[in-house]
């Protein structure tokens, strides 16, 4: 049987990640972080770098959740085009939370340079690809809405878009300069070992079971020993599981699978992807495509590889990947893997106040890496400094998702039914 680690691409090719002990005493720390993917390793760093005693503990082992199973795209803002944060936050936070996350991938690949953190960077930006002429009219709305916020956004026709992929699929796409690709569970290996060197203490395989507050501090039960802590950050995002003593965090649970290819020839790589660039379409399950440094064409969905449709997506994506690239019709997969999304209602992230000095981060919808690493070291700042305005998006005392396993179901089903449909060519004729 073919474990985890070699089913997830990530984990089969870094295998040299610090491993953590397990707590085992109790401690008292400044700030403790419960998860450690990107946003806990990133307040953790910030947290360590300014001389606060801080603990990370994880339930697993770094990065086993949305981090170590992320597609690795580090764009710039959310799903949602600018004109739909001002409709559903208010020009003042709208603008604010454009602003900071469109600087994210600035703040990613910059911290990655100044600690030196080996996870295949390329900083050769995105492409959002225009599955259908619909898609292209809605690109074109994000082109000149991103503009006006001063991103410099390129929209690129049919051939320009083939030149860059490899692909006559597309009716074209959206360039953003700032953005690119990282292995993500390199990345965020990387942070919890910068937080570490910075004097962090990281645990492994502790999962936090309780949680309560008197007296001013919080306590944290795990393995059968005690955090205890003036400040806490909850950076669980979809992978929260059975912590009592606290308002569970509402988010619809989205699965997201990835199929990777052996490594294609020096041929075939002269052609597809030869910039380098990280993709997605413009369709309503969307499909994403990228490469990874040995050469491997990695497809990914909506859906999961692992539960009752698995044959179903696993014989999408060898049709989409036909239909995007004939040669490859053949080529075998070598990895598979799925993760879980905390998407929510609005695909607006959430930092929802836990009581005293404590809050929760979640609801990247997708979108984990240069969020989460910005909102974990604001986050940081935020507890230990009150420095609040620091935050991309204001404190909620409360967050409400409805219907949350109906809403997962559709989605799945939704995935399902679309996947099992025929891959048509919508692209342009060529």
């Amino acid at each position: 049987m073919t474990s985890e680690s070699d089913q997830n691409l990530w984990r089969a090719s870094h295998q040299t990640g610090n491993v953590y002990p397990a707590l085992d005493q109790k401690i008292d720390v400044d700030l403790l972080i419960i998860g450690g993917g990107f946003t806990g390793c990133s307040a953790a760093l910030e947290a360590a770098k300014s001389g606060a005693r801080v603990a990370v503990l994880e339930a697993q082992t770094i990065g086993h959740g949305g981090s170590g199973r992320n597609v690795g795209l580090v764009n710039a803002g959310l799903w949602l085009p600018p004109k739909e944060i001002i409709k559903k936050l208010g020009k003042t936070a709208g603008d604010k939370l454009i602003q900071t996350l469109g600087a994210a991938p600035n703040d990613v690949f910059s911290l990655i340079d100044r600690e030196g953190i080996s996870c295949s960077a390329i900083r050769n930006g995105t492409l959002h690809l225009a599955h259908a002429p619909s898609g292209l009219k809605d690109l074109e709305a994000r082109f000149r809405q991103g503009n006006q916020y001063g991103a410099p956004l390129q929209l690129l026709d049919a051939n320009e878009t083939k030149a860059r992929t490899g692909s006559n699929a597309f009716h074209g796409a959206l360039f953003d300069p700032r953005a690119g690709t990282i292995q993500p569970l390199a990345y965020c290996r990387g942070l919890a070992q910068a937080a570490a060197k910075a004097g962090a203490q990281i645990f492994d395989q502790t999962k936090v079971s309780d949680l309560s507050y008197e007296n001013g501090i919080w306590q944290a039960s795990a393995n059968g020993h005690v955090v205890s802590a003036k400040y806490v950050l909850l950076a669980t995002n979809a992978y929260l599981n059975g912590l009592n003593g606290v308002s569970q965090s509402e988010f619809v649970p989205v699965a997201y699978s990835q199929f990777a290819t052996k490594p294609l020839t020096d041929a075939q790589r002269q052609h597809i992807l030869p910039g380098g660039e990280g993709c997605w379409d413009t369709a309503l399950v969307m499909t994403s495509i990228r490469l990874n440094e040995e050469g491997r064409l990695i497809i990914g969905g909506i859906g999961n590889e692992a539960g009752p449709g698995s044959a179903i997506h696993a014989a999408w994506a060898r049709r989409k990947l036909a239909s995007y690239y004939p040669e490859l019709a053949n080529l075998e997969f070598e990895h598979q893997w799925h993760g879980r999304i905390a998407m929510t209602s609005d695909h607006i992230p959430k930092v929802v106040r836990l009581g005293p000095n404590a809050v929760s981060i979640f609801g990247f919808s997708g979108r984990g890496i240069g969020p989460g690493t910005v909102f974990g070291k604001s986050a940081a700042r935020a507890l230990l400094f009150d420095e609040y305005d620091a935050l991309p998006i204001a404190i909620s005392d409360t967050y409400k998702e409805r219907l949350r396993s109906l809403r997962a179901s559709y989605f799945e089903m939704g995935s399902i039914l679309t996947h099992a449909l025929p891959v048509t060519r919508t692209g342009p004729v060529t």
